[in-house]
C-alpha cells in the first residue's frame, strides 16, 4: 500500500509539474501504448499463473518460452504503434513509447510468476523498489524541468529496475531458471488455449484505455488532463483487488481439481471480502471528495470527476470474484463474451456521453460499465458454477458501510490534518458497525489482510 501511495505522490508532482494540457497529452500516449501492447502480452499472463500453478515443475519451462516469444511479438506491436502516434501527432514520442510498452510487458509477466508459486513477499518488495525509483527519477525531471519525454522515460526505467530485480530473485532462490527458448508447439497450444484469455485481455485494457484518447480527440488535452487526474486514485486502488485475485486464483484454481465442492464456498468468500473493502472506500471517497482533491492537488475541474469515478470503485473490486470464479473453473470462454459485451457497452457510452458532456461523460461511462459488467459476471457465475446470493451476501456489509456515510456527513468540507481525523472516524464507524452487525467472519478478515499486507 505505501509503494501505490509512492506512485500516486509521483503523478501528483509529474501533473503538476507538466499541468493540465501536457498531462493530458502524457497520459494518451500511456493508454495508447497500453492498448497497443495487447499485442505484445496476448493474454499469456493468466494462463501462465493457472499452469504454472497446476505444474510448479515446469515454471522455467514456460517462463522461458514467454520470455523469448515475447521478443517476437513486439515487432509487429512496433508497427502498428508507430502507425498510431504518427496519426496522432506523437511520433515524437515513439522511441520511449516503445521501451515503456516493452518493459510493462516483461515486468508483468515475470510478476505472474512469484504468485503461480505463491511467493508473493518478493513481489511485494519490487512493488516498493519500483516505486521508490520512479519517484526518484521524476522528482529529478521535475528540478531540471523535463517534457513529457523525459517522464515516459523514467516509466520505463523503473520497470526495467523491476525487470532486473525478479531475474535476480528468480535465479538466486532457484524457482526458474530462464534462458532464450521456443518451442513452437507449446506458443502453438498456448495461443489456442489462451485465445479466451487472449480475447478477455484485449477487450478489458480497451474498455480501462480506451477513453483518454477518445476525449483528447473530442474535446482536447486539458478535459484529457482532469479525467486522467481524477482517474488516477480510481486506478491506483485496483492494485488491491488485483492482489487479492492473484492470490485467490491460483487456490481457486487448484480446488477445482482436487476439491471441486470448496469452489463455491471460495468464490463467495473472495465476493465478500472484496466487498469489505471496496464500499468504505466508495462511500469515504463520494463523501470526502473536496478534502481528497485538494489533498493530491488535483486540478479543480478534476473533482467533479473524482466522486463520479468513486461510485464504481467497490464494482471494481467485486467484479474480481466473478473473474476468478470463471477463470479457475475453465470457463474463460463465457467470461471473454461477457467482456465483450461490456467492451461494446463501453464505446457505446463512450461515444454516447464523451461528446456531449466531455470528462464527466467518461466518468459516467466507466461507472456504467463496471456495472454492466457486475451484471454479466454475476449471471455466468449462476449458470456455470452456482447461483451467487448477492443479497444475502452483501447486506450486512452495505448497511455498515451506509452507517459510516452517516458518520461523514458533518465532515465533508474537511482537508489538511482534519481530513485524516475523518479518516480515523469512518474506519472506527465501520468497524463498531460490522461488529455490530456480524458482518464478516474470520476467513474473509484473514484474506483481505492477507491482500494488504502483500500490497503494504
Amino acid at each position: 500500500m505505501a509503494s501505490r501511495l509512492l506512485a500516486l505522490v509521483t503523478v501528483v508532482v509529474m501533473a503538476n509539474h507538466l499541468g493540465d494540457a501536457r498531462f493530458g497529452d502524457f497520459q494518451t500516449l500511456i493508454n495508447i501504448s497500453g492498448v497497443v501492447a495487447v499485442l505484445i502480452d496476448l493474454g499469456f499472463n493468466t494462463l501462465f499463473v493457472r499452469e504454472a500453478a497446476r505444474h510448479p515443475g515446469e515454471l522455467s519451462r514456460y517462463l522461458s518460452n514467454l520470455v523469448t516469444a515475447r521478443l517476437l511479438f513486439a515487432v509487429p506491436a512496433l508497427v502498428v504503434f508507430a502507425g498510431v502516434l504518427w496519426a496522432r501527432g506523437f511520433g515524437s514520442l515513439l522511441v520511449p513509447g516503445f521501451v515503456l510498452m516493452v518493459a510493462a510487458s516483461y515486468s508483468g509477466l515475470l510478476h505472474q510468476a512469484f504468485y503461480a508459486r505463491q511467493r508473493v513477499g518478493f513481489e511485494a518488495i519490487a512493488i516498493v523498489l519500483e516505486s521508490v525509483v520512479l519517484i526518484a527519477v521524476t522528482l529529478a525531471g521535475v528540478l531540471t524541468h523535463q517534457g513529457i519525454a523525459y517522464f515516459i522515460w523514467a516509466y520505463a526505467i523503473s520497470y526495467g529496475f523491476t525487470c532486473g530485480f525478479f531475474l535476480v530473485v528468480l535465479a538466486a532462490t532457484g524457482m526458474a531458471r530462464i534462458r532464450w527458448r521456443l518451442e513452437p508447439d507449446l506458443v502453438r497450444t498456448w495461443l489456442w488455449k489462451g485465445l479466451p484469455f487472449a480475447l478477455t485481455f484485449v477487450i478489458t485494457t480497451i474498455y480501462f484505455k480506451i477513453d483518454v484518447p477518445i476525449l483528447q480527440a473530442f474535446h482536447g488535452s486539458r478535459e484529457a488532463g482532469w479525467y486522467a487526474f481524477a482517474y488516477k486514485p480510481f486506478e491506483a486502488l485496483l492494485f488491491v483487488p488485483i492482489t487479492m485475485l492473484n492470490v485467490v486464483f491460483p487456490v481457486i484454481s487448484v480446488f477445482h481439481r482436487e476439491a471441486a465442492d470448496r469452489v463455491p464456498w471460495a468464490v463467495e468468500r473472495f465476493y465478500r471480502s472484496l466487498l469489505l473493502l471496496g464500499w468504505p472506500i466508495t462511500v469515504g471517497t463520494f463523501m470526502l471528495t473536496p478534502g481528497i482533491a485538494r489533498a493530491f492537488h488535483m486540478f479543480p475541474p478534476s473533482e467533479p470527476a473524482l466522486r463520479i469515478l468513486s461510485l464504481g470503485i467497490v464494482l471494481m473490486f467485486v467484479n474480481n470474484a466473478f473473474i476468478a470464479a470463471l477463470n479457475s473453473i475453465d470457463r474463460q470462454v463465457s467470461f471473454t463474451y461477457a467482456a465483450l459485451a461490456t467492451m461494446v457497452v463501453n464505446l457505446v457510452l463512450n461515444f454516447a456521453l464523451i461528446p456531449p458532456y466531455g470528462y464527466l461523460g467518461a466518468s459516467w461511462a466507466t461507472v456504467l460499465t463496471e456495472l454492466a459488467l457486475l451484471a454479466a459476471g454475476w449471471w455466468l457465475t449462476a449458470r456455470h458454477l452456482a447461483p451467487m446470493p448477492l443479497p444475502r451476501l452483501s447486506w450486512r456489509i452495505l448497511l455498515a458501510g451506509l452507517a459510516m456515510g452517516v458518520v461523514l456527513i458533518p465532515m465533508r468540507g474537511f482537508q489538511g490534518l482534519s481530513l485524516g481525523l475523518a479518516v480515523l472516524a469512518a474506519v472506527a464507524a465501520y468497524a463498531a458497525a460490522l461488529a455490530l452487525l456480524r458482518a464478516i467472519d474470520p476467513d474473509e478478515v484473514a484474506l483481505a489482510r492477507r491482500a494488504l499486507r502483500v500490497g503494504a
